[in-house]
């Protein structure tokens, strides 16, 4: 009686926690992970859930955070993110969100590896600022080198 007693938790011990580990393999899930991994400074949560060429670019964030103070450390723990919307196509994703710190609405693709959902983030998914900066920057040389004429 006393070990089917102990069989019977452990099967049901077993099928919990099954359930609970499928449930977190959503995009959604890791999305999350990520995202706030990434935002909090806490990088090894996001590499967890990150393309290998993802990961590069953490560490590149990484790198560059190092000289962060200690007060803007404490800030970005403060970021909240908000998943708006998940639209998965076979073992690709987006999932669009919006954090507090900043207005608007970002997009982030994640991507089904071996079973497991992981965030595809490149250089150009945050750039179009930049881009914009660039080509204004390209433009001051010409109009400088005209009004010298």
């Amino acid at each position: 009686m006393f070990k089917s007693r102990i069989i019977q938790i452990f099967v049901a011990t077993f099928i919990v926690l099954s359930f609970v580990a499928c449930s977190k393999n959503t995009p959604e899930a890791a999305a999350e992970q990520f995202l706030t991994g990434l935002y909090h400074m806490e990088y090894d949560k996001a590499r967890a859930v990150s393309t290998d060429d993802t990961k590069g670019l953490i560490d590149l964030v990484e790198q560059f955070s190092v000289s962060t103070a200690d007060s803007a450390r404490k800030e970005a723990k403060n970021i909240k993110i908000e998943i708006t919307e998940v639209k998965v196509d076979g073992d690709n994703a987006v999932v669009k969100y919006k954090m507090s710190s900043e207005p608007g609405e970002q997009k982030l693709d994640m991507v089904k590896q071996n079973g497991k959902w992981l965030a595809s983030f490149s250089k150009q998914d945050n750039i179009p600022e930049m881009e914009a900066d660039e080509d204004v920057m390209e433009d001051e040389p010409e109009e400088a080198s005209e009004s010298a004429e």
